[in-house]
């Protein structure tokens, strides 16, 4: 386990995957991130690399073959190094490798930088493509954070608050785990989205470009909460493993493949593009109080 702090946060990552462990708020004497407990969900934070959500059959076609990828890709499961760390900065990096070749065809360098400022944590991921031709690929977040955040209050005083209102639908997720044709009636002219178990009883809420760039976790009982930043990222997906005392909030750059997808990996939703020696950034950035 690796740890930065300063003297508003201590913050926990594991190099497995480089997964965030622990956001801790010294002042207020609070944990942010949810334990793990395997019961529910034991990840805390996965990486979602080199996709994002499930693919058609677990499968994608590139250049007339076939490769096998399960949800969510790879990088969540292997060991990271350590190429960088400060008091305040630390940077894990992934290097393909003749078995990640085997599943995604890419050479590449995948860096993931923790840093803190003040009570803010900052995650950028930085894809590099090492090979000599165009990388498809997708990257996200899955931090998981802590519901009810006090002790004593309810899931259900919990709430979040986008930064602009929305009208906006939610992409139901059919059994397989694949994007549906049309959404479905969600936010109407709206900045707020209350909390509930049940909301995540079908799946995780999908979103494809909101007009917010951040969404707040508040409470109605407790003036703790925390601010998440995703400008960048087109999608965000909010999900709870069933009747779990945590809500995930993901930044996706990528999304799950339609259940018309064609399983061809140049024409799915959402695909970033990267020419060799290329280096594709995003950010996102979490605020507590």
């Amino acid at each position: 386990m690796f740890s930065i702090e300063n003297v508003y946060l201590s913050v926990s990552i594991d190099s497995k995957g480089a997964e965030l462990k622990s956001l801790y708020n010294k002042n207020a004497g609070l944990e942010y991130m949810w334990d793990g407990n395997p019961s529910f969900w034991a990840k805390t934070s996965p990486v979602l690399f080199p996709i994002v959500g499930t693919l058609k059959n677990d499968q994608f076609y590139f250049a007339d073959k076939s490769y096998q990828l399960g949800r969510h890709g790879f990088a969540r499961e292997i060991d990271f190094i350590v190429t960088d760390q400060s008091s305040s900065s630390i940077t894990f990096s992934l290097a393909s490798s003749e078995a990640t070749l085997q599943k995604f065809p890419f050479p590449f360098r995948f860096d993931i930088v923790y840093s803190i400022s003040k009570d803010q944590l900052q995650v950028s991921y930085k894809v590099l493509n090492t090979g000599s031709n165009p990388m498809y690929f997708s990257v996200g977040g899955h931090p998981a954070f802590k519901v009810p955040l006090i002790p004593g209050s309810d899931y259900t005083d919990h709430y979040f608050e986008f930064n602009k209102t929305e009208n906006a639908g939610r992409w139901p997720i059919s059994m397989e785990g694949l994007i549906e044709t049309a959404p479905v009636p969600f936010l109407k002219n709206t900045r707020v989205m209350p909390l509930s178990k049940e909301l995540f009883y079908a799946d995780a809420v999908v979103f494809k470009q909101l007009q917010s760039s951040s969404v707040s976790l508040l409470s109605n009982r407790s003036p703790h909460g925390l601010q998440f930043d995703f400008t960048g990222f087109p999608y965000l997906g909010i999900w709870a493993a069933k009747n779990a005392d945590f809500v995930c909030i993901e930044p996706w750059c990528g999304i799950a493949d339609p259940v018309t997808s064609n399983q061809q990996l140049t024409d799915k939703e959402g695909i970033n593009i990267l020419s060799p020696d290329e280096v594709f950034e995003r950010t996102w950035r979490v605020k507590v109080f």
